[in-house]
C-alpha cells in the first residue's frame, strides 16, 4: 500500500472525520482568541507593551499546570467525553465578555477573567485532542498528524478573519461567533464514537491501578517518562526554548509591529495572521505528499536554523511586500517544525504514558509563550518593538547546534517509516 492510498484510507473513516469537525471549530475559536486578546489590550485598551506583556503571561502561566492534569486525565478517563463536556461548557466564556462589552465594564479585569477561562479550555483539551488522535489514526501516525495540522491551520484562518472584524462590527459579533464555535466542537465531538483509552486496553491490572491513581501521581509518571525517553527529551526541549521567544514574537512582539510600525489596524493584523496560517498549512500538504519521514529530527533541526532569515527579514523594518514574504515564511518554518514535533513524539511515545507526554509537549508549544510575553514585552519598552526580535534569532542558532552536536534527535530514524509496507 502507498503513503498516498493511506493517506487516503484515513480521510475516509467517519471517526476521524468527527474529530476534524471539532477540532476545527475548537482551532477556529481558539485563534480568534488570540487575535482578540492581543488587540483588546493593544488596539482597544491601548495598553503599554510591558503591561500587555505581563498581563499575557497571567492568562497564560496557568495552562502550564492544567495541560499536565489534562495530559493525566486522558490517560486515565475516556478523552472523549472529557473534550465534550469542555467545549460545551467552554461558551460560557466568550458570553460572560459579551455581557462586560454591553455593560461598559470592559477593562483589564474582565479581560483577565474572560482570558483565564478560554485557557482552561485550551490547556485542559490540547493533550486529550492529540491523545484521542493517536487512538483514531492507528498506525498512520505521520498522516494522520499531518492532516489535523493541516486542517488546523485552515479554520485557524478562518477564525483570524472572523476576529479581524472587531474594528467594524465591534466585540460583541465576534465574541458571539467563538461562543457558537465552540458549542460545535462539543456537538462534533459527540458524533465521533468512544475510542478506549490505554489504560482501559491495558491487558493486565495495570490498567485498573492507574485508574485508582491521583492527578499528581499521574502527572509525576509523565514527567518522568518524557525524561526517560531521550529522543522526546530532547525535542521537547528544544520545542519549549523555541517558543519561549519564537511562538513569545509572534504572540506579543508581531501585533506591537503591525500596530506601530505599519500603522495597521486589527483587520490588517488578521490578514497578516491569516497569511502566517496558511504558509503553515502549505507546509503540512507538502509534508503530506512525502510522508513517512524517515529522518524528521535532521529536517526538524535544520528547520530552527533557517528561521533565523524570516525573522532577520522582520528586523530590518522591510517594506510591506516584503513583510508579507516574512510572514509566509515563518508560516512555513512553523507548520514544519510543529508537525515534526508532534509527529516525533506521537510515534515514540510509550502508549500508557501518552496523554501525558503529550501534555508536557504541549507546554513547550503554547504554555512557554507567557514567559517569552513578559520578556519580550519589557524589551519592547527597553530596545524599541524590532529589536525584541533579537532574542529569537540567537536562540534559533543555539538550538541547532544543540540539537545537531548534543542530542540523539539528527539521528533519529521513524520506525513508522522503516516498518514493511503492506
Amino acid at each position: 500500500m502507498s503513503d498516498q492510498t493511506k493517506t487516503v484510507s484515513i480521510w475516509r473513516e467517519a471517526a476521524f472525520r468527527a474529530y476534524l469537525g471539532s477540532t476545527g471549530f475548537s482551532g477556529m475559536a481558539l485563534a480568534m482568541q488570540q487575535l482578540l486578546l492581543s488587540w483588546i489590550l493593544i488596539g482597544i485598551l491601548a495598553l503599554p507593551a510591558d503591561q500587555v506583556g505581563l498581563i499575557q503571561a497571567v492568562i497564560g502561566l496557568p495552562g502550564v499546570l492544567l495541560m499536565l492534569a489534562g495530559g493525566a486525565s486522558a490517560d486515565r478517563t475516556d478523552a472523549r467525553q472529557m473534550l465534550i463536556r469542555i467545549y460545551l461548557v467552554a461558551p460560557i466564556f466568550p458570553l460572560f465578555l459579551v455581557l462586560m462589552e454591553q455593560w461598559h465594564l470592559l477593562g483589564i479585569a474582565s479581560v483577565i477573567t474572560w482570558g483565564l477561562g478560554m485557557t482552561v479550555v485550551q490547556s485542559y483539551s490540547m493533550p486529550g485532542q492529540q491523545a484521542l488522535l493517536n487512538r483514531i489514526a492507528g498506525q498512520n501516525i505521520q498522516q494522520g498528524v499531518t492532516a489535523a495540522t493541516a486542517i488546523g491551520f485552515v479554520v485557524q484562518v478562518v477564525g483570524l478573519i472572523l476576529a479581524g472584524q472587531i474594528d467594524n462590527v465591534g466585540v460583541t459579533p465576534v465574541l458571539l461567533s467563538q461562543a457558537i464555535a465552540l458549542g460545535l466542537a462539543g456537538l462534533m465531538m459527540i458524533r465521533l464514537p468512544s475510542v478506549q483509552s490505554s489504560a482501559q486496553q491495558a491487558p493486565d491490572g495495570k490498567a485498573q491501578q492507574s485508574d485508582r491513581e491521583g492527578a499528581l501521581a499521574g502527572i509525576g509518571q509523565g514527567l518522568r517518562a518524557t525524561k526517560d525517553h531521550p529522543v522526546i527529551f530532547n525535542v521537547l526541549l528544544i520545542t519549549f526554548a523555541s517558543s519561549i521567544f519564537n511562538a513569545g514574537s509572534f504572540i506579543t512582539v508581531f501585533p506591537f509591529i503591525v500596530a506601530r510600525v505599519y500603522d495597521g489596524t486589527a483587520w490588517l493584523l488578521a490578514l497578516l495572521m491569516a497569511v502566517f496560517y496558511a504558509g503553515a498549512t502549505l507546509s503540512n500538504v507538502l509534508l503530506l505528499r512525502y510522508q513517512p519521514l524517515l529522518r524528521p529530527g535532521k529536517l526538524f533541526l535544520i528547520m530552527q536554523l533557517s528561521r533565523i532569515l524570516v525573522i532577520f527579514l522582520m528586523w530590518i523594518e522591510p517594506p510591506f511586500w516584503l513583510l508579507v514574504v516574512a510572514t509566509i515564511g515563518w508560516g512555513l518554518n512553523m507548520g514544519i517544525t510543529t508537525n515534526l514535533a508532534r509527529s516525533i513524539v506521537q510515534e515514540s511515545a510509550p502508549k500508557p504514558y501518552l496523554g501525558r507526554i503529550l501534555s508536557v509537549f504541549s507546554i513547550g508549544m503554547v504554555g512557554s509563550a507567557p514567559l517569552g510575553a513578559i520578556v519580550l514585552g519589557w524589551l519592547i519598552v527597553a530596545m524599541g518593538t524590532l529589536n525584541a526580535l533579537i532574542p529569537a534569532m540567537v536562540l534559533s542558532a543555539l538550538l541547532f547546534f544543540y540539537g545537531a552536536l548534543f542530542s540523539p534527535v539528527w539521528a533519529y530514524r521513524s520506525p513508522e517509516a522503516q516498518a514493511p509496507q503492506p
